[in-house]
Parts: C-alpha cells; sequence; structure tokens
C-alpha cells in the first residue's frame, strides 16, 4: 500500500483557511476589526516568512474559539465553509485526490491548521485521516491552549511518525503534495515529493532536487 499526504492550505484549496477563518470573524462583526485583523495579518506574513511564533498564533486564533460554545462554533464553521471555503476547493485537487483513492493509496492530511477549522474541510474531500494542530478542549470547551506538538515545519515529522507508529500497515511509497517552504521538512523525509503551486522558495529547492511540481489552479 501507498500513503498519499496532503498539505491543505494552499494546496488543496486556493488560499489558507486559517488567515481566511480571521478575515470571517472581521467580516461578520465578531471581533475587533481592526485590531484583530492586524494581528491576523502579521502572523500570516510570518507564517509566509518562515518565521511564525506557532504557539502565539495558535493562541490568538484559539482565543476566540475558548469564549464561545463548541455547539455555536460548530454551526459558525458550517457558515464559513460555504462562504468561504467551498468556492477555494480546487477541481484539480479533488481529481488527484480521487486519483489516489481509484489505486487504494491511504489518504492523509497533515497541515498547520488547526483541527476545529481543517477536519470539515478534509471531509469535505472525502478524507478522514488527519493531523492538524490541536486545540486544546477540556469538557466540551475550549481551552484557548495548544494541545501536543503543533503540526508545523519539523513538528509535521514529529506527528507523523507517531502516526506511523499506530499503523498495521507498511507503505511502500509515501507521497507528500505542498505548496510552502514551511513544509521542506516533511517533504525531505517522504519518498515521493510534490510541489504544488509553490511559493518562490519551494519552487527554487525543487527545481534544484528535480522533484515533479504540479498546478492544480
Amino acid at each position: 500500500m501507498n500513503l498519499a499526504i496532503f498539505d491543505l492550505d494552499n494546496t488543496l484549496i486556493a488560499g489558507d483557511s486559517d488567515h481566511a477563518w480571521g478575515e470571517f470573524l472581521v467580516k461578520h462583526g465578531l471581533v475587533d476589526a481592526i485590531a484583530y485583523k492586524a494581528e491576523n495579518d502579521r502572523f500570516y506574513a510570518d507564517y509566509c516568512a518562515g518565521r511564525l511564533d506557532v504557539i502565539a498564533y495558535n493562541e490568538f486564533v484559539f482565543s476566540f474559539l475558548a469564549k464561545h460554545e463548541l455547539s455555536w462554533l460548530q454551526t459558525l464553521h458550517q457558515q464559513f465553509m460555504t462562504e468561504v471555503i467551498k468556492p477555494l476547493m480546487l477541481a484539480k485537487a479533488q481529481a488527484l485526490i480521487d486519483t489516489h483513492r481509484q489505486a487504494d493509496d491511504r489518504l492523509l492530511i497533515i497541515t498547520a491548521t488547526n483541527r476545529f477549522i481543517t477536519e470539515p474541510i478534509g471531509h469535505a474531500f472525502g478524507i478522514n485521516e488527519l493531523l492538524a494542530t490541536e486545540p486544546e478542549c477540556i469538557n466540551g470547551r475550549y481551552t484557548g491552549k495548544v494541545e501536543d506538538v503543533p503540526c508545523y515545519k519539523e513538528g509535521k515529522i514529529v506527528r507523523f511518525q507517531a502516526w506511523l507508529a499506530q499503523q498495521t500497515s507498511v507503505f511502500e511509497r509515501t507521497y507528500f503534495y505542498s505548496d510552502s517552504h514551511n513544509d521542506l521538512p516533511l517533504l525531505q523525509y517522504v519518498s515521493n515529493p510534490i510541489a504544488v503551486n509553490p511559493d518562490t522558495t519551494l519552487l527554487a529547492y525543487a527545481q534544484q532536487q528535480a522533484w515533479p511540481v504540479m498546478d492544480l489552479r
């Protein structure tokens, strides 16, 4: 059996779901528009530059989750899916997923974005296995803290190795599709790295290494 791993943001969807969630909250007046947008944009710029403080960023995102009941948050997320995410889902990405599914490959999303945001998106693509940054939840309520190792940069390898240790299957090939230079550690770790609509840094590295480069847009 082979394993096909997909990054989510700017890979399977034409945008960043984490940043888009913040913009969605601002648009609907659910947060202080000026202050929240400024922080959301600052953290996103840090991510793109590869210097994100992943704990600080996720605690910023989780602070909103911690203020509200889970049932209300889930209803809000359904609105987010309809308004924001569905238009960003790429038909070529779904076709790529379906190709791996038809080959009986195991499917897995590994994303730095948190599970609250990404799990429903994965389900929409028909992928039920997910490694994501985990928001701590106690007694059905988010605490605002990060649980476990954030699924970012080398943290993706840590989380992936822990996942592999729990599997009974042995994978002949492991594919990983990603757009971001932040994913170079995991791209270097798998047997079949593929750059998807890569950023400038990843494109240069992929070309140097003669990795496949795909356009899903």
